[in-house]
């Protein structure tokens, strides 16, 4: 079996391909148009988020039988058509749902402890106690939107914190978890003082957290969105901050980042983001949440997995 690796990833998969005979070409370094052309001597593809496998694209692939993604998003990927053409599709959400529930974690107790602006005044030479009086997460309501990999991983590290969590998936209504409640979109509105996103990017889910969403919630509340920029409006966030009724967001993802997830254009931005930027009520990472050391390894590891016991 021949396999393009059109995305550098971690090289576990490669070794593991090669151990079971497979021939293996690393072309990270063409362009679109040069790894088109090749495409048709393959069997099997490795990408990231850069490269788009699209209905022209599937069908010039005459030979492919699979493709895997390292990561979780399938965006960049026709999976009903590939799956149609018999192309078996592979993504690897386990290999980085840790990293992904620890940065949700972790920009939430920044958020919730005034770490962002208490370090800032301290290195400007201002002690500034009362003004940082911090909230506890204990007793707190945590709604989580998308109860997959993703949103089971959150969900077991908020139990230490001794908070209720609840969850809606549409996808998924009737799951059971330990300590998660399974709850009605309307529910979760009446009930979270915390919101946190993790669902994939479907056209359909586009801005799916929008005013009509906010404005359904009962309390004011604080947004996590690890998933996909585009899963949320910026527009709608950024009035609804205006307003108090989202006290405060931790964003990693966002709606202008560009779809390799490479690069975000600051010159171009609407005004609306530009006040997300200037805002000390919203912390930022660059989509980060599930890019660790360690996610890199497993990421990659979780493919071969699934290669190998699909193929070989």
């Amino acid at each position: 079996m021949k396999v393009i690796f059109i995305d550098s990833v971690h090289p576990i998969l490669q070794e593991e391909l090669e151990r079971l005979g497979c021939q293996c070409d690393e072309f990270s370094h063409l362009s679109h148009q040069e790894i088109i052309a090749l495409l048709p001597q393959y069997q099997g593809a490795v990408i990231r988020s850069k490269f788009l496998f699209d209905k022209e694209t599937l069908d010039l692939a005459s030979k492919l039988k699979w493709i895997a993604r390292s990561g979780a998003g399938m965006e960049n990927i026709d999976v009903t058509y590939a799956e149609s053409k018999g192309i078996k599709c592979f993504n690897s959400p386990e290999g980085n749902r840790d990293a992904v529930a620890e940065q949700a974690i972790g920009m939430l107790l920044m958020l919730f402890n005034n770490l962002k602006t208490a370090d800032a005044e301290i290195r400007a030479g201002i002690w500034e106690r009362e003004g940082n009086r911090g909230l506890e997460i204990k007793g707190k309501t945590v709604g989580i939107i998308g109860f997959g990999v993703m949103g089971e991983a959150f969900a077991q590290r908020l139990k230490g914190f001794n908070c209720k969590v609840i969850a809606y998936d549409k996808y998924n209504p009737n799951f059971e978890v330990d300590g998660v409640e399974s709850v009605s979109m309307k529910e979760l509105q009446a009930q979270s003082d915390i919101v946190s996103l993790h669902f994939n990017y479907l056209p359909e889910n586009l801005h799916f957290f929008n005013k009509e969403v906010i404005d359904g919630f009962k309390k004011d509340i604080y947004v996590i969105n690890t998933s996909r920029g585009k899963n949320l409006s910026i527009k709608d966030i950024s009035e609804a901050i205006k307003l108090g009724k989202i006290k405060g967001a931790c964003l990693d993802v966002l709606e202008f980042e560009a779809s390799s997830f490479e690069s975000l254009d600051f010159f171009s931005l609407p005004e609306e983001m530009k006040f997300i930027l200037e805002s000390d009520q919203v912390i930022l990472s660059p989509h980060i949440a599930g890019w660790t050391k360690e996610s890199y390894f497993k990421l990659s590891s979780f493919l071969a997995q699934k290669i190998k016991q699909t193929f070989f």
